[in-house]
Order: C-alpha cells, then sequence, then structure tokens
C-alpha cells in the first residue's frame, strides 16, 4: 500500500511550512531515511525524510508552496502503483503552483458557453490561452502573447514558454517597456488585446544627449523567511497601536562589572560569567525587573489580556535565514550565568539553523540590541501578541551636571527605546517600568547582590 508523506507539525504554534527544496522527483527510489524535502517556517528549517521505502510516485507540491501542516505532499509506493486512491478524494491535484493555475483556469475555460459571450476567460487555443503566472511575466515584461508557443495542457500558454521567449529577447529599458505595454484584458472575442486597446499606448521618449540606459537591476522575489517575516511584521504595525518612547541609563556600573570580569578571568572562568557581554546584563535587569510590572509582561489575544507570572524572554538574533527570536524560559528564575549561557546557546542554534520550534516560540516579552552597529535610537516593532518589546542602543557619553559646580562632566549612558501596544499599556505605566529599568541597569552592582 502506498505510504503518504504529510507536511509534520513542527511544534505547537505552527501552522504551515514553506517547501523549500525537493530533494527527490518524481520516479526516484527512496528508503525511509532518504531527505525527501527542506521546508521552513518563520522560525527555523527543517528536513523531513521519506518515511517509507518505495518509488517517488507523486510530489503534489511544488518548491516554494506554503503548506498547512498535516496536508500530503507526496505519495510513495510501488514502481507503477496507482497514488491517487492514497490520499483520497480532494486531497490531491493541488501540484505546483502553475499547475494549479492550469487546472483552475482549465475548469473555468470549459465552463465557457456561447451565452456568455462577455467571459473574461480567454477561449482555447488563442493566444490568451495562457496561465494566470505566464501572463502577469508576459504583461510585465511587455511580450505579447500570440509570440509565445503554449507547452502547457492543449497548448495552454505557461510560464516556462514564456521565460523561453525572453531569453532570446534583448533587455528592454523601462521606457521601452512602458511604450509596449499590453494590458491584461482586452476589449476582443474572450479579453483579447486588439490594435485598438494598444493605440492609446505611451509612444517613447525623445531621445536625450544625458545617458539614459539603466544599471544593472536585479529583482528578487519576496517569498520563503523573507516573505513570512514581511507579513508579520505589517500584520504587527496593522493590528496594534504602537507607541516608543525612549529613555537612557548611566553605564558606568556596567562596565565596570565587564571591564572586572576580564580583569579576573580565572575567576570569572570559574563563576561561570567569563563570558559575560552587556546584552546579557540587559537581559538579566529586564527579567528582574518585570515581575514588578505585570502589565508590561502580558499578551492581548482579540479581547483578552493575558499577564504571565514568569518572564519568558524572547531575544532578536540576526541569523543567515533573517530575523528569529529564541526564547528563555523562566528568565526571572535564572542567574546572570544562566542567562548568559542559554543566550549564547539559542543564539548559536538560530545561527546554524539547528534551533527547534519550540525554542522559538511562546516569548511573553522581547529584547532586541542594535547598540553594536552604534545605533541611538530605533522604533523595535512588537512580537504579536505580546504588548511591549525593549529597543537596546549603543552606549554613548552625556553630559551631566557636576553637582557642587557650574560645570558638567561626561558620562557613559545606555539608550532604551520601549514600544507598546496603546491598546493595552498607556504612556505613564509604560515610563514607570522604563524608569524601574532605567535604575535597575544603573545600579547593576546592588541588582546582582541581591541575586
Amino acid at each position: 500500500m502506498a505510504h503518504v508523506l504529510i507536511m509534520p507539525r513542527q511544534g505547537n504554534t505552527v501552522e504551515s511550512c514553506i517547501i523549500t527544496d525537493w530533494k527527490v522527483k518524481e520516479g526516484d527510489p527512496v528508503t525511509a531515511e532518504t531527505i525527501a524535502c527542506e521546508v521552513e517556517t518563520d522560525k527555523a528549517s527543517f528536513e523531513i525524510p521519506a518515511g517509507a521505502a518505495g518509488i517517488i510516485l507523486k510530489l503534489l507540491f511544488a518548491a516554494g508552496d506554503d503548506v498547512p501542516v498535516l496536508k500530503p505532499i507526496a505519495v510513495i509506493g510501488a514502481a507503477g502503483e496507482e497514488w491517487k486512491s492514497a490520499v483520497g478524494n480532494g486531497e490531491w491535484g493541488v501540484g505546483s503552483r502553475e499547475s494549479r493555475s492550469e487546472n483552475i483556469a482549465s475548469i473555468q475555460n470549459t465552463n465557457i458557453t456561447n451565452n456568455d459571450p462577455h467571459s473574461l476567460f480567454p477561449i482555447p487555443h488563442s493566444p490568451g490561452f495562457a496561465s494566470p503566472r505566464a501572463r502577469n511575466l508576459a504583461e510585465k515584461e511587455a511580450l505579447p502573447l500570440d509570440a509565445v508557443s503554449g507547452s502547457g495542457p492543449g497548448g495552454r500558454i505557461i510560464e516556462r514558454d514564456v521565460e523561453a521567449v525572453l531569453q532570446n529577447r534583448p533587455p528592454l529599458t523601462a521606457a521601452a517597456k512602458a511604450a509596449l505595454a499590453i494590458p491584461s484584458i482586452g476589449t476582443g472575442i474572450g479579453g483579447r488585446v486588439t490594435a485598438a486597446d494598444l493605440a492609446g499606448s505611451p509612444l517613447p521618449t525623445p531621445h536625450s544627449p544625458l545617458p539614459n540606459e539603466e544599471g544593472s537591476i536585479t529583482e528578487t522575489p519576496i517569498k520563503g523567511i523573507r516573505k513570512v517575516i514581511s507579513d508579520r511584521m505589517f500584520k504587527s504595525l496593522s493590528e496594534s497601536a504602537q507607541f516608543t518612547i525612549s529613555a537612557s541609563a548611566p553605564a558606568a556600573k556596567l562596565q565596570e562589572f565587564r571591564t572586572g570580569v576580564k580583569s579576573q578571568s580565572s575567576l570569572a572562568e570559574e563563576l561561570g560569567i567569563s563570558k559575560i557581554t552587556i546584552n546579557d546584563l540587559v537581559l538579566f535587569a529586564v527579567a528582574r525587573t518585570l515581575p514588578r510590572f505585570p502589565y508590561m509582561n502580558a499578551h492581548k489575544t482579540g479581547e483578552i489580556i493575558k499577564t504571565f507570572e514568569r518572564v519568558h524572554l524572547g531575544f532578536a538574533v540576526d541569523s543567515p535565514r533573517g530575523l528569529m527570536v529564541p526564547v528563555i524560559r523562566n528568565a526571572n528564575l535564572l542567574s546572570l550565568a544562566q542567562i548568559s549561557s542559554e543566550a549564547k546557546r539559542l543564539a548559536t542554534a538560530c545561527q546554524n539553523g539547528t534551533a527547534n520550534p519550540d525554542e522559538l516560540s511562546g516569548s511573553t516579552f522581547s529584547v532586541s540590541n542594535l547598540g553594536s552597529f552604534g545605533v541611538t535610537g530605533f522604533t523595535p516593532v512588537l512580537n504579536m501578541p505580546e504588548v511591549a518589546v525593549l529597543g537596546v542602543c549603543g552606549i554613548e557619553l552625556k553630559p551631566v551636571a557636576d553637582s557642587g559646580t557650574t560645570g558638567v562632566r561626561f558620562e557613559p549612558h545606555i539608550g532604551f527605546s520601549l514600544t507598546i501596544n496603546h491598546q493595552v499599556i498607556d504612556g505613564a505605566p509604560a515610563a514607570r517600568f522604563l524608569k524601574a529599568l532605567c535604575d535597575a541597569v544603573a545600579h547593576i552592582d546592588l541588582l546582582l547582590a541581591a541575586g
């Protein structure tokens, strides 16, 4: 009996995964351990083994598709075995995005009758008989579809047919493309583009003595992890009232502690704090300050606000795959050494692509540090459904009034930018938390002494 390979659930919060690459093709023999494909979520990437020995009978999705978890993605069985019955009615036919568009359009074209002369779907075997992706690419590149021969079912023009013609055509400037622009739907029968539709096309601009050639242009589709991050950031800003306040804290004690650790390297090694960073100290201060302000350690889900006793502290990591936010669990109960060790372990896992989904979800408050880049202020975006996120800036000298004199002295200060969801937290309560955090950082030695 054929084996159906499904998209596994990668953690409790993951609803879908993007297939980034198939390692097998239809007809390939596989064992249970053979890696069938690589997938990624907005958190991490994973390899999926075939799970059974046999022949790849069918790949149900294409690389680049975003597939819901527990959805069939491939069928494995004996050579010649019928695969459709293994996935059941309605579960197959998903194919690649290109073929799915073709299937939909073919069904729509089948339903065109003589009683529907104004249908926008092109008639088969006409130059307009093209898949949506092929039509979009042709329109973008100002390529008439009647110059393209179709290689799809029934002579249908698909994307690769358009790409083949474009490879043999000299590149066009933006002005040339504008002059040749073809509307996606024409006024002719079945939506065909007529000469009258092109009458209003703009003419090329007159020759200019100035260079009018464009430099090299690279177009990169927004897909995979970048698209997931893009969608999450947009959703965060569109579904919450984000408001940022800024402050700075004296950083002399932070720097003194780091200097002391370096100067006492042997003792620091014994205590497990030899690799403590400024960011570790800030994370420790945040974890110890948040329990006093439970409204900051919260989620907004619909019309419900959830506050948490424990601090599950997320921190931003710039990984090769993009922004990732691993989570230090129960951070308010951990020592500085434990926070430092866990932060480094999680950051390394993100960099290597080995972090699992549960390590990348469930944070109740997040920290984003751009201080190492010399940033002195920014607006961090909420990691929904959290209601607050802290941005950590660089350390810089600031003038401070010199008590007992009329002069000033310069002292190091570390900057903080706190973004809140104003639907949940008002400015004054947020300012109270930020002031308490600045005090904790300014007197980090006392905070450490208190344990």
